[in-house]
């Protein structure tokens, strides 16, 4: 019998709307919990809404409502989202929810009788946005880390968890289970976390300030903070069920969150779990964020996705379960992703209409005239083209396992578009439709209609989790074929099966959207592109002072990094950077560097790289990045020309452009290249191209 598994979603809250962020965690979450239940598990899937908070209580201030009023109607939107999506959640939990307020008060009581609770006098910065003190480190210009919102001083007596005391147990727990934070650079950021002296966790909030969450139930004058309460849904929620051997679902097999929640979760969450004597889930995984066309989503960029809209936009190609296939085929867990209109309708169009729905239209067309629709029985021995499907169908069914025990779940998919694209290899090998003209071929036309009826129900059953509805549509026009435990094994396919005729069920993608409907760019400084004839082809380049704030390995290429660079005005770009043999991602943090900010996206070994940063090589083969002093955002420029530079340029236009170190700075055409009026220095020798 498989082992059990729990699944959780983050607890969303909501002083938000659903956008593209909780719709991809929520259908990965979805996805794994499908796919164990293909495989004979025992599943528990849960979600729900965080909704308690000094957030929710000015917002229900302002809209005239009660907190209660206020929760009950926005998180009524998450579980829309649910049924949009078709989630498959075993509970939707709400943190107002009677039996979670119920836990949460056992678990501070129990804390406070065993003296891991104290109460003291506190002074900090405090960030309403996050609901979170802050050290003066983490501020920059009175805002907070995260979204930018200001801080206030606040001093005031709280109550504290004694989470310093668990610092070295928890070290321990990430030492002794590397595969406990995924992927594997979250877990060494949570370590530099803890290389730094833990303080102790308020968890408490006078009443006086705010008045909306669980009381404390050993002092009324005091409610608990946010992250205390809401992080116990996950035991919470499955309390109520019991497994089949009547075991509890706790601990959890992993909890899905997003990166900019990975300190409460692997910090905050285990030692509170550690002090309350609770054992700790057996996996976290951190992903990435979604980006729009390159940049961080935004209300005041008015770039955020809701899912409601995308659903609706491509309702001709099957809306909600089309962005649950794109969601999970463009993301690497971990990385970054973006999304666009043009990713969509590639993802759509080149996988399922081309291939996908290719392969159900070409068999069932042949069925249905030639065997007038009912499917050949597989032949007991097979040509040596049906052999080499039959085995291709074999290793994807070996190798798609492997890819989701790690959550790779764009591989996985990876692994079956290529079990699709040989099955239309061997249609064209094969050609059916030739076939049916010869009736001495008679039975070389059954084997191939049977061969790759076969392969075509194994490919639809391995992409059921993540498109169900779609793919059961299509079994059953397959005579009735269902994805249920036991049928990822070749050779199932009934005899007889009676192949049904019915509308396409992947239709092409069309997007025509009209100019008056696109989005307007945020203003820039940099000069605006004109029609005008240029000087030279640096004048196209927007060369700008990028500082890397994050890099980490590429999961899959060995010479990359992925570096997360803060562009000033141009917000955040993600760069992967061919310099890994030279740099490691530590000692790229922080560091300035010269980016080319204005090249045509390119996806590089399956992550999304939006520019690149420019570099120096010396005779001995050594790599040194440029060094401009100028401030982070600076538009580089060379005395004399008149930049103009364009829009997503073909990464040519860096060919005829020669750029070389000079006396230690970068030099065009032998004049200094600036950026904020200051020279952008280089320690490769003099002469050397940089590029």
């Amino acid at each position: 019998m498989p082992d059990p598994f729990y699944v959780t979603t983050p607890i969303y809250y909501v002083n938000d709307v659903p956008h593209i962020g909780h719709a991809y965690t929520s259908v990965l979450a979805d996805v794994l919990a499908r796919w164990h239940r293909l495989n004979g598990c025992e599943v528990y899937f849960l979600t729900g809404t965080d909704e308690h908070g000094q957030k929710v209580e000015e917002a229900a201030a302002k809209a005239g409502r009660t907190p209660q009023e206020h929760v009950d109607l926005t998180s009524q939107s998450f579980r829309e989202m649910g049924k949009l999506l078709d989630l498959t959640n075993d509970r939707f939990i709400r943190t107002t929810d009677a039996d979670h307020v119920e836990y949460v008060q056992s678990v501070l009581q129990g804390l406070w009788d065993k003296g891991e609770i104290y109460k003291s006098a506190y002074k900090g910065l405090y960030n309403v946005r996050d609901e979170r003190f802050y050290s003066e480190s983490d501020i920059r210009e009175g805002r907070g880390p995260a979204e930018g919102e200001p801080v206030e001083e606040v001093e005031e007596i709280n109550y504290f968890f004694r989470m310093s005391a668990y610092q070295q147990r928890l070290l321990d727990h990430i030492q002794q289970n590397p595969d406990w934070i995924v992927p594997d650079y979250r877990r060494n950021e949570v370590l530099g976390f803890l290389r730094q002296p833990l303080g102790d966790l308020c968890i408490s909030r006078p009443k006086w300030r705010l008045s909306w969450g669980i009381e404390l139930p050993f002092d009324k004058d005091f409610v608990t903070y946010v992250w205390f309460d809401a992080l116990l849904n996950y035991v919470t929620g499955p309390r109520g069920a019991k497994r089949c051997d009547g075991s509890d679902w706790w601990p959890a097999s992993v909890h899905l969150i997003g990166k900019d929640i990975l300190t409460t979760h692997t910090v905050y969450w285990p030692t509170m779990l550690m002090g309350a004597g609770i054992p700790l889930p057996r996996q976290i995984l951190a992903h990435g964020w979604w980006m729009v066309d390159g940049q961080k989503m935004s209300k005041s960029l008015g770039n955020v996705i809701d899912p409601f809209e995308v659903a609706r936009q491509y309702e001709s190609v099957g809306g909600a379960e089309a962005f649950r296939f794109f969601l999970m085929r463009d993301m690497v867990v971990g990385q970054d992703s973006s999304f666009s209109e043009a990713g969509m309708a590639k993802v759509v169009n080149g996988d399922l209409a081309n291939d996908v729905g290719n392969i159900l239209s070409r068999i069932r067309k042949q069925i249905l005239t030639q065997f007038e629709g009912v499917i050949p029985a597989l032949p007991r021995t097979l040509s040596e083209a049906s052999k080499a499907l039959r085995d291709k169908a074999l290793s994807v069914l070996a190798e798609f396992p492997n890819q989701m025990r790690l959550f790779r779940v764009n591989v996985a998919l990876e692994e079956t578009m290529s079990l699709a694209r040989a099955i239309n290899a061997y249609l064209e090998t094969t050609a059916p439709w030739k076939l049916a003209k010869d009736e001495s071929k008679r039975q070389e036309l059954s084997e191939a209609l049977s061969v790759s009826s076969e392969a075509l129900r194994l490919l639809l059953v391995l992409l059921s989790p993540v498109i169900p509805k779609k793919a059961s549509h299509a079994l059953a026009l397959m005579g009735g074929e269902k994805a249920e435990p036991g049928k990822l094994v070749w050779g199932l396919l009934p005899t007889g099966s009676q192949f049904q005729d019915g509308p396409v069920l992947f239709p092409r993608l069309e997007i025509k959207k009209p100019e008056s409907e696109k989005p307007a760019k945020p203003e820039s400084k940099q000069p605006s592109a004109t029609t005008d004839p240029v000087k030279s082809p640096f004048e196209l380049l927007d060369l700008r002072v990028a500082r890397v704030d994050a890099a980490e390995d590429h999961p899959t290429a060995e010479k990359l990094l992925v570096l997360t660079l803060d562009v000033g005005e141009l917000g955040k770009k993600q760069v992967c950077a061919g310099i890994k043999a030279h740099f490691s991602a530590s000692a790229m943090v922080g560091r300035k560097v010269l980016l080319v900010a204005n090249l045509k996206k390119a996806k590089l070994r399956g992550v999304e790289s939006y520019g690149m940063i420019l570099a120096a090589d010396n005779p001995d083969g050594s790599v040194h990045l440029l060094a401009p002093q100028g401030e982070v955002g600076a538009f580089a420029t060379v005395e004399g020309l008149d930049h103009k530079p364009g829009q997503n340029l073909a990464i040519e236009v860096l060919d005829p452009v020669v750029l070389e170190i000079q006396s230690g700075a970068l030099a065009f055409e032998g004049k200094v290249v600036t950026a904020g009026g200051a020279q952008i220095g280089c320690t490769a020798v003099d002469g050397s191209r940089a590029h």
